[in-house]
């Protein structure tokens, strides 16, 4: 635990008391980094977060200090050409930012003796107080839990998303999903409530199982208990494969699998997952000229300020899950010790709690 300098809120950035921060598996994926692009230290990790606007900078309309937040990792301007298409949620000029710092100046906010210290996806939640673009915090209810919905500004969410906006789960359909951590179990809930008839869940690790089928997954598959590849699999139990398939691991050699695990003519593979080594993939045309699509997707497809707090509601009023995935509470001071829960696949979410 170190003490950092962050500076007052720039024109159009707010600075928030962060309440509480979940650990995402992307923390960590850029934390272990082997890729370059990716590998920019001293930084502040963390980005699923809720907190207390502490203070607006000019030109801030939106906002008043005391409003609760949701912070974002992907923003929306709602003017550019991304914005206003109606098609899509990856907005131009606040879109995800890799290189550690403010979308506005591209310099930092945070320093120790003048020297900057980087932000990660320009939020940096693992911190008592951090300041992000007004474009990348989203107002809800006061009544809402801060300590819950923070899982709603990014796992949560993505998952929902990817099932309902990006692959339109239909009713009756069967589903696969690669990797059962909370994005993938929350694909499995969005395809629950959309109605599939088949859910099946994919993990090496068995202590999944029983997990699953509480957020809908019908069937658990172990791949390492099969001398079968698991593509060939699928293929088998579901007479020529699933009608949709996501990769929710962060393995570009998953998503080939995945690709091969759905069924010819329609199809559709939906990609999630954040790789933390050999970002390229690839695969057979053949697989797509039979007809299979293959689509990614950051954010589930929500445009964060538009559609989060229809989704704060919905959890309000009980037609989503949250709460189930928080599998661990923890204060600020033993952050590690949720690093190394979510290293070990022992946790699905760790709620990090920051001073009162």
């Amino acid at each position: 635990m170190e003490e950092v300098e962050l500076s007052p809120p720039h024109p159009h950035e707010i600075r928030i008391k962060v309440f509480s921060s979940s650990l995402c598996r992307s923390d960590i994926s850029a934390w272990e980094s082997q890729a370059s692009s990716l590998a920019i230290f001293p930084r502040i990790f963390g980005h699923e977060a809720s907190g207390i606007v502490e203070s607006i900078g000019e030109g801030v309309t939106e906002f008043r200090e005391g409003d609760h937040v949701l912070t974002v990792f992907t923003g929306e301007c709602r003017t550019c050409r991304q914005c206003t298409s109606g098609k899509s949620n990856v907005c131009q000029v606040l879109g995800l930012e890799r290189r550690g710092v403010m979308h506005s100046d591209q310099k930092t906010r945070f320093s120790i003796k003048g020297k900057p210290v980087f932000h990660y996806c320009a939020v940096s939640s693992f911190s008592e107080y951090t300041v992000v673009h007004s474009g990348c915090a989203v107002k809800v209810s006061p009544n809402a839990p801060l300590e819950k919905i923070c899982l709603l500004s990014c796992g949560v969410a993505a998952g929902l998303g990817a099932a309902w906006n990006v692959a339109a789960v239909s009713e009756g359909s069967t589903v696969v999903i690669f990797g059962l951590g909370t994005v993938g179990l929350s694909v499995a809930q969005g395809a629950r409530l959309k109605g599939a008839s088949r859910i099946i869940g994919v993990d090496t690790n068995p202590d999944k199982c029983e997990k699953a089928k509480a957020f809908g997954v019908t069937e658990f598959i172990n791949p390492s208990d099969s001398s079968e590849p698991i593509q060939q699999v699928i293929k088998r139990i579901t007479d020529g494969g699933a009608d949709y398939s996501f990769e929710c691991i962060g393995d570009t050699g998953m998503i080939t699998t995945a690709l091969q695990s759905c069924c010819d003519g329609w199809g559709l593979t939906v990609t999630l997952g954040v790789p933390k080594v050999k970002p390229e993939m690839s695969a057979h045309y053949g697989l797509l000229l039979t007809g299979r699509t293959l689509k990614g997707t950051i954010f589930g497809g929500w445009k964060p300020k538009s559609d989060l707090p229809s989704l704060v509601d919905m959890y309000m009023n009980k037609e989503i899950e949250v709460d189930k995935f928080i599998t661990h509470d923890l204060p600020f001071e033993d952050i590690n010790t949720a690093f190394s829960l979510m290293r070990e696949g022992k946790c699905l979410r760790c709620v990090i709690h920051m001073p009162r």
